[in-house]
């Protein structure tokens, strides 16, 4: 009998130490893309004619400037571009606005 509260303890402290634990992991942290590589939430515009040629080069100057695959003086020069390409699409001249942003990718190195 003078082991009973003895064994009553070291019961007490082995339980303890069993316990299951039920907790959720955490979250984990949002993804982002290393520098020089596009993250994983870049969608390329879609769209038809003109206008969805003139929308996908801009993402992708705009892509490449956050990126640092280009500067901002390049950045803004190509833009230039397609803005003008863009106000030729808005007039209706889809030859002349698809053939303005083919221009342009060649002038800047952009497969075509």
């Amino acid at each position: 009998m003078r082991h009973l509260p003895v064994l009553a303890l070291a019961a007490i402290l082995l339980s303890a130490c069993q316990t299951p634990t039920a907790s959720t992991p955490p979250a984990p942290p949002p993804e982002q893309a290393a520098p020089g590589v596009t993250p994983n939430t870049f969608r390329m515009p879609t769209g038809t004619g003109c206008s969805g040629e003139v929308e996908r080069f801009q993402a992708v100057i705009d892509n490449d400037l956050a990126t640092g695959h280009t500067t901002k003086g390049v950045h803004t020069r190509v833009s230039g571009e397609i803005s003008r390409a863009r106000s030729t699409c808005s007039a209706g001249n889809d030859a002349g606005a698809i053939g303005q942003i083919r221009a342009t990718k060649a002038r800047f190195g952009y497969p075509g």
